[in-house]
């Protein structure tokens, strides 16, 4: 496992145990696990985005920490939040990043994030301008995400 997944993977365990809100310290976390501290901030700004569904704050200093808390909303605000969140495009990277977090806040069924994974993939628009690829990804996205229950 590499370590930005290592990271990841120990910001979401806290996340769980702490209800959607985590504070860590960045150097002391990065102590625990091994790494440079620069690492941390890399997964938190990567990974940790309001796209995503989170918040990140950060107070510096001495006792400085960066709290990160999952935005808690209804499936419907949700959808229409990542919908407003994607832009004029999208590549193929974030748009996993955001599938699967939907999956991990069961907005979405394995079946149909494995779907729209497959739709949105570099094979299925190799016919599609390399410059027009993810214009074409975030216009594909957001329509599928339109056309989802969102009771």
């Amino acid at each position: 496992m590499r370590m930005s997944d290592l990271v990841a993977k120990y910001i979401m365990e806290m996340l769980e145990q702490q209800d959607g809100c985590a504070e860590i310290q960045r150097n002391e976390l990065a102590g625990n696990l091994g790494c440079v501290p620069s690492q941390i901030n890399y997964v938190i700004t990567s990974r940790f985005t309001p796209e995503q569904g989170y918040i990140v704050e950060s107070r510096r200093g001495g006792g400085g920490y960066i709290r990160i808390s999952r935005v808690k909303m209804d499936k419907g605000t949700a959808l229409m939040h990542i919908i407003n969140s994607v832009g004029a495009s999208l590549d193929k990277a974030t748009a996993e990043a955001m599938i699967n977090n939907m999956l991990q806040r069961n907005m979405l069924l394995l079946e149909t994030a494995r779907a729209i994974a497959a739709a949105l993939s570099d094979r299925t628009l190799k016919n599609v301008e390399q410059e027009k690829r993810d214009t074409v990804r975030a216009d594909l996205f957001k329509n599928m995400l339109l056309t989802l229950d969102s009771r």
